[in-house]
């Protein structure tokens, strides 16, 4: 819960610092929305397969500015979404119900503004690291695992006024199912990438 905590800490103090005069910080709270394509926890023989049916996702970011260009961030997002077997030739089989909580935190870096078709468009980068928190309910199993996941990101906010843009972004979950807390066996699963596009907007205080 390390990221989950930082992210609740920033909102609490980077009001106080945003107010601090010729601090130079400033507070970044972007409320997003999108989809999550969630890549193969096992692979087995002949092709099979275990992973999650793309799902929507939505959440806020919030961020402290360090320096003009330098941001801590903090992430929470959520989605739901059934748990699929992939078998040959009869394709994803439906097998749960799973929701997802998503926590982490990490450092923006924004490369400043520059003109695309008359809009001021900033892109930037992320990186972080945190976790996914899965509770598969079903009707003969309830349980909950959670994976530790780094994460890469990439996206371009647009400036719509002076302290509010749109924001668009790609972001890349990087971790392995934890099939051991989630069963109780001892299965190694594989690292998985699980991808995120989202759009949503940007406030600046």
């Amino acid at each position: 819960m390390l990221a989950g905590s930082a992210a609740a800490s920033l909102a609490v103090a980077a009001p106080v610092f945003a107010q601090a005069p010729g601090s130079g910080t400033v507070l970044h709270v972007s409320p997003y929305a999108g989809v999550m394509v969630f890549g193969d926890y096992l692979s087995g023989p002949l092709g099979t397969s275990v992973s999650n049916a793309p799902a929507a996702i939505y959440g806020t970011q919030v961020g402290l500015s360090l320096s003009p260009n330098l941001s801590l961030i903090g992430n929470l997002g959520y989605t739901q979404s059934d748990i699929k077997v992939g078998v040959p030739i009869l394709g994803g089989l439906s097998v749960g119900h799973s929701s997802m909580l998503i926590y982490d935190a990490g450092l923006e870096y924004n490369f400043g503004s520059m003109k695309s078709s008359g809009l001021p468009v900033s892109p930037f980068v992320q990186a972080g690291v945190g976790a996914i928190r899965y509770n598969i309910d079903e009707s003969i199993l309830q349980t909950n695992a959670t994976n530790l996941a780094g994460n890469l990101g990439l996206g371009a906010d647009v400036a719509l006024s002076k302290g509010m843009a749109l924001r668009f972004m790609a972001k890349d979950y990087i971790g392995k199912f934890n099939f051991k807390g989630a069963t109780g066996f001892d299965i190694s699963g594989q690292t998985a990438h699980n991808y995120t596009l989202s759009a949503g907007l940007r406030f600046d205080f």
